[in-house]
């Protein structure tokens, strides 16, 4: 069940989420060039993956997982560490990413990245709780 609900959402959520977000990231950084464009195209793309975002993953594997009693504030707390110790990881993928891949592949490169981070977001708990 948690692997067809996972996929359900990444065929949902985020196969809509994440495009548009870098879309709007390619809107926002259009008039900037250089350095300034390419550390503000890495910083809203690293930004988007929040705290946050990585509470909903969470929740989301619980919800999947059936573990209803499991889902709590601690989530949040899990979700913050794990965020603070991912951003050196982020950070060069989602240079990669946004400022040598083209838009039109930008999706698949953050889906495989998110992919991947998916696993180590899943062991979080393990890891950070």
């Amino acid at each position: 069940m948690r692997l067809l609900g996972m996929v359900i959402v990444g065929a949902t959520f985020y196969a809509f989420e994440i495009p548009n977000y870098f879309d709007w990231i390619v809107k926002k950084t259009n008039a900037l060039k250089g350095l300034k464009a390419t550390l503000t195209k890495t910083g809203l793309a690293i930004a988007y993956f929040n705290p946050l975002w990585i509470a909903r993953h969470l929740l989301f594997i619980k919800l999947f997982s059936g573990q209803f009693e499991a889902i709590g504030f601690n989530l949040l707390e899990i979700a913050f560490w794990s965020f603070l110790v991912n951003i050196p990881i982020s950070f060069v993928a989602n240079y990669i990413i946004q400022n040598r891949f083209k838009l039109k592949w930008r999706f698949l490169g953050s889906a495989i990245f998110s992919a991947l981070m998916a696993i180590y977001y899943a062991l979080s708990e393990t890891l950070f709780s």
